[in-house]
């Protein structure tokens, strides 16, 4: 099994380009399922998640060309109505095949998804919103089977009762091709959604309302050929200048979106991180000294949950006691213990962690939980003191491309390395 050991208290310089968004490029790759034209793809990041993602497509009837970070997809017909068990339970973005097949076809079959397992995640949203264009749902042997009648999906008023980011990117594909009008009330509201949507625009869609909680669909009948370039991700952007920011470092972060990152950039401000920022790049400054700070993971805008194990790790060095309140997923601390092997004070009260400041990280070896949590550690190791190995990183290469490298490039120890 592969692992990463870190030699840490390395100071960090340089430049890095922050790649193509994970969470953009899945829902897109999806969407290649809804169109018989030629979409070309760039910017997508080389990930085990997008692979995965493109084993599932392709074994359902789409054809794929591969050139550096440029993909070709054609999908003249659908060759397979299923997504079985063994391509869906390596994560959990592959059940947004279910509204694709559906609308276009009338028919799909799912399993129920895998991933990350950080709270119990349930795909209700997305079938009720299938349900509220007219299919019909059965459960059979882990398998969601979804079903339309011979007059297709109809537009209708999808209320969603709370805010789902893969629920709305479902309903949206699902949509496009349905008879009138759809209205997704309380729709996500994430870059990536709005990235889904111009891609689908690209394609023909008519959409209006995306980046909103409102968002409405008017049904078409065919696509257009398109390209489209992923955009960049804010997660992995952010990851960086906390990177820079714990081992006190000047970094220059490259191919950024500003106003993505917005809430961010104000919580390390106030935190007393400086920084210059200018044409979808930022140059990140030493710092004397951190302060704590107080935040709770909200849906975007708000402070996103995928940046809380990040920040927490942030927070560990900081003069005083900041706390972080889980919101979204309700089984999202497991690197706490992992961190604290490390040296950090942290304590979990509920939903809320308090991190007691004024942490030396001291090298130690510890366990990936999950994705996130992977790269947290990653942080820690890198301003510890002496050698943190880092096992079960597999976690890590679903969401960071090349992040070793990308670190080691700009003055890191770090190795990659392989237990047998």
């Amino acid at each position: 099994m592969e692992y990463i050991e870190i030699n840490g208290g390395k100071e960090l310089s340089g430049e890095i380009e922050v790649s193509g968004s994970k969470n953009s490029a899945l829902p897109i790759l999806a969407s290649s399922l809804l169109s018989d034209k030629c979409i070309t793809l760039s910017n997508v990041p080389s990930l085990d998640d997008v692979k995965s993602m493109i084993s599932l497509i392709e074994n359902l009837g789409v054809k794929v060309k591969k050139k550096n970070h440029e993909y070709i997809l054609v999908t003249n017909k659908i060759l397979s109505h299923e997504a079985n068990y063994n391509l869906v339970r390596k994560m959990r973005a592959s059940f947004l095949a279910l509204g694709p097949l559906l609308t276009r076809d009338g028919f799909a079959k799912i399993s129920l998804p895998g991933g990350c397992a950080i709270g119990s995640r349930p795909v209700d949203l997305h079938l009720y919103a299938m349900k509220k264009l007219g299919a019909t749902i059965d459960f059979f042997d882990g398998y969601v089977i979804a079903k339309t009648n011979r007059k297709g999906l109809m537009g209708n008023k999808i209320d969603f009762p709370k805010i789902s980011v893969g629920a709305t990117e479902n309903a949206i594909m699902a949509s496009v091709l349905a008879k009138g009008e759809t209205l997704i009330n309380n729709a996500a509201q994430e870059p990536e959604i709005v990235d889904l949507c111009n891609c689908l625009t690209s394609m023909g869609a008519k959409i209006s309302g995306a980046g909103t909680s409102n968002i409405i669909i008017e049904g078409i009948n065919g696509f257009l050929s398109c390209s489209h370039e992923v955009i960049s991700d804010r997660i992995e952007a952010c990851t960086f200048i906390i990177a820079a920011a714990i081992t006190n470092s000047s970094l220059r972060i490259k191919k950024i979106d500003l106003e993505h990152i917005k809430i961010f950039l104000e919580i390390i401000e106030k935190m007393g991180l400086s920084f210059k920022a200018s044409n979808n790049c930022i140059l990140i400054e030493k710092s004397k000294k951190l302060l704590p700070v107080s935040v709770k993971t909200m849906e975007y805008p708000g402070f996103p949950t995928d940046l809380q194990a990040q920040l927490m790790t942030l927070a560990c060095i900081s003069k005083g006691v900041s706390r972080i309140e889980e919101n979204i997923f309700e089984n999202r601390f497991m690197h706490i213990p992992e961190l604290n092997r490390l040296g950090a004070n942290i304590n979990i009260k509920g939903n809320e962690a308090i991190i007691n400041g004024n942490c030396n990280f001291i090298g130690a070896e510890v366990m990936a939980t999950d994705l996130r949590a992977s790269v947290s550690l990653i942080l820690a190791a890198l301003v510890a003191k002496g050698k943190t190995k880092i096992n079960r990183i597999y976690h890590l290469d679903r969401g960071y491309e090349n992040i070793d490298l990308k670190l080691s490039n700009c003055g890191a120890k770090i190795i990659r390395g392989n237990s047998g």
